[in-house]
């Protein structure tokens, strides 16, 4: 299964995944070695605390390198002016009339309070491929959302 994402996001996974396999690893192996030179391992709080964040750092490299290898990197849109994984949409809710700009992105990009949508996410589904004017319902946990698509940039 592959993972659409922007050509930043890739790069920023990459950078990520550089920075926990150099930098991070390094610093978690010293702190292991000078836990161990204290002594005694079985009461040795730092050195468990330590190998714990081995574990945890490890799994997580782990899954950002298989995002790696299944991302898709979307450069531009299939087809002008339709809304699709790169592209900026504001869409306007039928109810509030409030409207709301996102920018789409792969799921390891996504961050709202940065205006970066997940693809993923249900608004962001119901989106896909229709243009300005349109109309769209987006399936949430709080019920169906009608939207209007305003702009597709």
């Amino acid at each position: 299964m592959s993972d659409q994402i922007t050509p930043e996001g890739y790069e920023a996974l990459k950078a990520e995944v550089a920075e926990l396999e150099g930098p991070a690893r390094r610093e978690i192996a010293e702190r292991i070695k000078t836990a161990r030179e204290w002594g005694d391992l079985k009461e040795n709080s730092e050195y468990h605390d330590a190998k714990n964040e081995q574990a945890m750092l490890e799994r997580r490299i782990a899954v950002l390198t298989e995002r790696l290898r299944n991302a898709e990197v979307v450069r531009e849109p299939q087809t002008a002016g339709e809304v699709a994984v790169g592209t900026t949409v504001q869409l306007r809710d039928k109810e509030s009339g409030r409207s709301v700009s996102y920018r789409l992105v792969g799921a390891t990009e996504a961050d709202l309070a940065e205006g970066r949508l997940s693809v993923e996410s249900p608004i962001a589904q119901a989106a896909l491929g229709h243009r300005a004017g349109d109309v769209v319902v987006a399936r949430t946990p709080r019920g169906d959302r009608s939207y209007e698509v305003v702009s597709v940039g």
